[in-house]
């Protein structure tokens, strides 16, 4: 699976000038003068307008994404929040969904993996999540602002400010008192710290170049898999709110994606493909998508004991539970991974590194 192309080097001197490029000497200005200095940023700034404004004449690639990749983002965002909508209406708008949910928010603690509740010990106590995905999201804001990425800031800014509105969504969503449950009564969906989680992981994803971003994927995936699980052994959660999360993360990033413009992209002139995004990716779409279908047909086998509460479900619920977490928050970061490559490194004319192929010459 191919997933566009990018440099493999740090570069990010996008604004330099030919070598044959300088200015000196004064102009007017509202004192009267101005510095040599100052009139040799105004004209640098002028020349590499120039400079852009050929380069999109040559070529629109070197400036936006293709058209096609941005139709894509926005496709699979929407696929997103439409699943997203849709585990909200299962998970509280129906008997059976309120009845597995209170199922694994009664047992998931005890069927869980041993690592998964020694994770949850650590990443329950306190702030520790709130903390941790902060600093995650500040360090990707610094790499954005070092490589001088001044749209991608932008984009990042907005991707936060979105995602915090969304976890607000838990105080407007109604929830209707179906069942008679132990858990709380009030909506808790979607799960603010999951995602905060995945959120900060995915908007590092964005930020990093390129021969971080498939290491970035696995182990941010893993982060917000763990918060998500982690949450609902805690029985901060139940299992509807965080997989709404995930997608929602996911779907703003995505959505956030499709609007990547000018310094948001890689340099054009040294862009390659990358064979660590190509194949990290397509394993994590894979394996997200497999654990997502196992998940369904769990959810078929035990469909009949939900209305009734029945025990003998309790332990498929609990599995599809963790099959189903980790399926989506691999497929996240596996469709961000993949959309990060196709938007920010289109192969172009001037992308290309070095002559192309000729014949041999007899």
């Amino acid at each position: 699976m191919a997933f566009g192309s990018e440099s493999a080097t740090f570069d990010d001197d996008d604004n330099a000038l030919p070598s044959g490029v300088f200015t000196a000497g004064t102009s007017t200005g509202k004192s009267g003068i101005k510095s040599a200095d100052e009139a040799s940023n105004e004209t640098a700034s002028e020349a590499v307008d120039d400079i852009e404004k050929g380069l999109a004449q040559i070529d629109p690639l070197t400036i936006r994404p293709r058209v096609s990749s941005c139709v894509l983002a926005v496709v699979l965002a929407l696929l997103c929040f439409a699943s997203a909508a849709a585990i909200y209406w299962f998970g509280v708008h129906t008997m059976e969904g309120q009845s597995f949910d209170e199922i694994v928010w009664q047992n998931f603690n005890m069927s869980a993996p041993s690592w998964i509740i020694a994770v949850a010990h650590v990443l329950n106590r306190g702030v520790v999540i709130v903390v941790t995905s902060l600093t995650i999201a500040v360090i990707a804001f610094i790499i954005a602002v070092v490589r001088k990425r001044w749209w991608l800031v932008g984009q990042m800014a907005v991707f936060g400010g979105v995602a915090y509105a969304a976890a607000w969504l838990k105080r407007l969503l109604p929830r209707p008192m179906i069942i008679r449950v132990l858990s709380t009564h009030e909506n808790s969906a979607p799960s603010g710290h999951t995602l905060l989680a995945v959120g900060s992981v995915l908007v590092l994803l964005i930020a990093v170049p390129r021969v971080w971003r498939a290491l970035v994927a696995v182990l941010g995936g893993t982060y917000s898999i763990l918060v998500a699980a982690s949450v609902i052994v805690g029985r901060w959660h139940r299992p509807s709110d965080v997989l709404m999360s995930l997608f929602i993360g996911g779907g703003l990033a995505m959505l956030t994606l499709a609007f990547t413009r000018k310094s948001g992209m890689d340099s054009p002139g040294s862009r390659m493909s990358s064979a660590s995004i190509q194949i990290v990716g397509s394993i994590m779409i894979t394996f997200g998508m497999v654990s997502c279908v196992y998940a369904g047909y769990m959810l078929w086998q035990i469909y009949p004991g939900l209305d009734i509460m029945a025990i003998w479900a309790k332990n498929g619920a609990c599995a599809l539970t963790m099959a189903a977490i980790i399926g989506v928050g691999c497929l996240m970061s596996g469709l961000t991974l993949a959309l990060r490559q196709l938007t920010a490194s289109p192969l172009t004319r001037l992308g290309l590194v070095g002559a192309p192929p000729a014949p041999p010459q007899e």
